[in-house]
């Protein structure tokens, strides 16, 4: 299909449901995404951090594209995260996105070597020079060396190199930056920015941004969707009270004790073990070398999903 200029909307970054012996649940991925399609979603990311594109192999990741890409036939667009370390190896998932018939493609920055801004921006120049697909920036600076400057992504926007941004950083001053720049220059058009943060959703959309990527979204679709509807609406009231109880119900993600378990293993546990006890998914195992959840902490994800209304 054609990527809507600029991309709007609700488009949460999909889960990838595993099973216990850490192949791929196609029949859970598939039930996720009519979950999704289902709740009035505007488009969905695969393999980006929520989906555990980093814990992924090359297979598995082509199997979680080509399912999703065949599942939802044209309704909505899919973008593909062709994240890796160096420009060559996202060259290969480029590639491999197109192949699956991907509509778009998500990109970092180069990471695990220290890179240059110079490095950085030849990086997404080749890459979407190589791309038959639109190429979205993702920022997030926690995996990556460096965060991308507000310059270096709008400079990359007036070239036609990128489509659109994924700001994870919860830089609320970079994002207005890049939103203010993107509105301001005639040289950039149909550039969409979008909001990877879920407790802020409200406020980056009466700042501007198009949309969110909220990896909450799996858990419930119905309320971003609720909220940015609400924004689009003007009824900043009700988007208020949607957004401060979808902060009360991301309260799940600190569940696991960080004693035992890392913040991904407690937050990517967390949204598996929500999708399974609403009965998503079969199984909520996450990749190794993540830390399962304990019953207790599962327990405690259900009291997050009963007091949000939605156990």
């Amino acid at each position: 299909m054609t990527l809507p200029t600029p991309l709007t909307g609700v488009v949460p970054p999909v889960c990838t449901p595993l099973t216990p012996d850490s192949e791929v649940d196609v029949p859970s991925l598939t039930r996720l995404v009519d979950h999704l399609v289902g709740a009035g979603v505007d488009g969905l990311f695969v393999l980006g951090s929520t989906s555990e594109v980093a814990y992924l192999p090359d297979g598995h990741r082509r199997t979680v594209m080509e399912t999703v890409v065949r599942h939802v036939a044209g309704q909505l667009p899919v973008l593909a995260g062709a994240i890796d370390m160096t420009t060559l190896r996202v060259l290969d998932h480029v590639r491999a996105a197109e192949r699956a018939g991907a509509d778009a493609v998500v990109v970092t920055a180069p990471y695990y070597t220290r890179t240059h801004p110079a490095e950085i921006a030849r990086h997404f120049r080749l890459v979407a020079a190589a791309s038959g697909v639109p190429v979205f920036a993702y920022d997030q600076p926690a995996s990556v060396p460096l965060k991308l400057g507000a310059d270096l992504v709008l400079e990359l926007a007036a070239e036609g190199v990128l489509a659109g941004l994924k700001d994870s950083s919860g830089d609320e001053g970079g994002f207005r930056q890049v939103l203010l720049g993107a509105r301001a220059r005639t040289d950039i058009s149909g550039f969409g920015v979008l909001t990877g943060s879920e407790l802020t959703v409200d406020s980056a959309l009466a700042m501007g941004a198009d949309g969110v990527v909220p990896g909450l979204g799996n858990v419930d679709p119905e309320g971003y969707v609720r909220l940015y509807r609400s924004c689009r609406a003007g009824d900043w009231e009700r988007a208020r009270a949607e957004q401060e109880r979808l902060c009360g119900l991301f309260g799940m993600v600190e569940v696991g004790d960080p004693a035992r378990m890392g913040r991904s293993s407690s937050a990517l546990g967390a949204f598996k073990a929500a999708l399974h006890l609403r009965g998503v998914i079969a199984c909520p195992a996450t990749a190794a070398p993540q830390i399962p959840l304990s019953s207790s902490e599962v327990e405690r994800v259900g009291k997050y999903l009963a007091a949000a209304g939605l156990l």
